[in-house]
């Protein structure tokens, strides 16, 4: 059982950690890939690592001590759908726009849409063509994650709030924001200027 233990131990230092992974760290101690995926089963049942989608997990002891840490878990939002950003209310509420308290990470990525419910949280990855898949930067920290520009994390929400703006003209903007009770004002003048300029170029598009 002592490969057992170092095994655990390894994991708990690692951000996220795939199938494969565990078999490679496994292939150090000697173990064969059988017995790894016995491990794993036993790790999952003794609730020392937690499953984020098949063949991909991240250790309980781990996530315990991150889990306060809103860069973990938008870090695990890039990691569960490559490519992706955070964007949409998860973004606006991380840039103080809205007041709304947001339990879900929602991201963006230009594969089919999908949803993770996981135990580490839910995690919405909502379909964009790959044109609109634009307007995020990297943040760097212990954790770095990809988001959307305060300007497109607003433009993402209306994007799919509104159907792709289906029936809507650029006079009806104001009043969704305002309904919506996302305070515009606070969010930085040339960025209230790029959003308007990427609505108009979208709705000219349209």
């Amino acid at each position: 059982m002592k490969s057992n233990k170092n095994l655990i131990e390894q994991l708990n230092t690692l951000f996220y950690f795939s199938k494969e992974a565990i078999r490679q760290l496994g292939k150090q101690f000697g173990l064969k890939n059988t017995t790894v995926d016995t491990y794993i089963s036993r790790f999952l049942k003794h609730k020392e690592i937690i499953q984020l989608k098949k063949g991909l997990y991240v250790a309980a002891d781990f996530f315990n001590k991150n889990r306060g840490d809103i860069s973990y878990s938008f870090y695990l939002a890039n990691i569960l759908r490559t490519p992706s950003y955070v964007s949409s209310w998860t973004a606006l509420q991380y840039y103080n726009l809205t007041t709304e308290s947001i339990h879900t990470i929602i991201s963006i990525t230009p594969k089919v849409t999908r949803t993770y419910k996981t135990k580490v949280g839910t995690f919405v990855y909502q379909s964009m063509k790959k044109e609109l898949f634009s307007d995020f930067s990297l943040v760097k920290g212990k954790f770095d994650f990809f988001i959307a520009s305060p300007p497109k994390a607003l433009f993402d929400l209306l994007y799919f709030k509104t159907h792709q703006f289906r029936g809507v003209q650029l006079k009806d903007i104001s009043k969704l924001i305002e309904e919506m009770r996302i305070d515009i004002e606070e969010m930085a003048k040339k960025d209230q200027t790029s959003f308007y300029a990427i609505i108009k170029k979208h709705l000219h598009y349209e």
